[in-house]
């Protein structure tokens, strides 16, 4: 799934380690923590344990799709009203006129994919879905997610939290994958800033064998130019979606005209709750794979409403892959 491509703001999964080149638009090259680092600054992380048994087949079915703790994350920045202008971390104002209600389609159903699959977890008592993916990592055992998908954003960490990739009809030809750790930007779990609404999970091994091993691992680029072909992937479980197999969305990202403040851009889709977290690939370069063979750039975070023909995800900036390089050294 990974190419030995060298990209600015790409991460490679190589045989001798794993690579970090700078962006080309103002990334930094990721080093060791130290004390003065402010990565410490910027990442929480916490040890989960592993659930034995707990994700039944009927409790997978019962789960809520996480898309309700997205609605609450974009409702709260809502009320705080506009950001000073310098906490943007880039664009400008931009509208785009309206258009007529889609009497199509916007996604495609896809067969399963090894290494994305569907990502289950407990919060505040009750029982979420969502969607993830493996991603690279040195640690070879590294899922990335939504952030409300491991953290309430602000609040508590999620528990009983499990990936299943290549999930299709309640079956887990892979297995379930228990957290052993969840990372997350301080900016989403101690102020739910929807511009972080990313989050990591490191899984322990299944069977001696790491996720990466048994099932792959994307690679993943970060602050690369806005306004790129993507294709997503995620498993709607909201109508008119059952959550049972995987779904793509596919489109021209755009910025959020609606709230540009959250840096977010969208692209066209009608995937529902229950798609959050699903990865978004870059496609169009001519030295990568596209589908789910490219580089993962985004998560899926959020639409508006419940017949939304747009979803939104993060820009993967400095911050987010300080996140990252924090939790794939676990």
């Amino acid at each position: 799934m990974t190419s030995k491509k060298t990209l600015a703001g790409s991460l490679l999964s190589l045989s001798t380690g794993l690579l970090l080149a700078a962006s080309a638009i103002g990334g930094a090259t990721a080093s060791s923590a130290t004390p003065q680092d402010s990565t410490q600054l910027q990442v929480e992380s916490i040890p989960v344990s592993s659930p034995q048994g707990y994700w039944t087949p009927e409790r997978m079915r019962a789960a809520v799709p996480g898309e309700v703790l997205a609605a609450k994350a974009v409702a709260r920045q809502d009320n705080k009203g506009p950001w000073p202008a310098a906490e943007v971390e880039s664009g400008e104002l931009t509208r785009f006129a309206g258009t007529t209600a889609q009497t199509t389609a916007l996604h495609v159903d896809e067969a399963p994919v090894s290494h994305i699959g569907k990502v289950f977890f407990t919060l505040g008592g009750a029982n979420y879905v969502c969607s993830g993916n493996s991603v690279t990592a040195a640690n070879k055992s590294l899922v990335a997610t939504a952030g409300h998908c491991v953290n309430e954003g602000p609040g508590a960490f999620a528990t009983n939290w499990v990936f299943v990739p290549g999930y299709v009809s309640g079956k887990a030809p892979y297995g379930q994958w228990p957290a052993r750790s969840l990372h997350a930007a301080r900016k989403w779990t101690s102020g739910g800033d929807i511009r972080y609404d990313t989050g990591f999970a490191v899984v322990a091994r299944v069977g001696g064998k790491t996720l990466a091993d048994v099932v792959g691992a994307s690679g993943v680029e970060f602050s690369q130019p806005r306004g790129l072909t993507y294709k997503s992937y995620g498993y709607p479980a909201a109508a008119p979606f059952t959550g049972q197999t995987l779904v793509s969305c596919t489109g021209t990202a755009k910025d959020d005209a609606i709230n540009p403040q959250f840096n977010s851009q969208g692209i066209s889709c009608d995937m529902t709750g229950g798609s959050s977290g699903g990865p978004w690939f870059v496609q169009g370069d001519t030295d990568q794979a596209d589908g789910p063979n490219g580089f993962q750039n985004s998560v899926n975070s959020y639409g508006y409403g419940t017949r939304s023909t747009t979803m939104f995800g993060p820009f993967w900036g400095s911050t987010i892959m300080k996140v990252y390089d924090s939790a794939q050294r676990k």
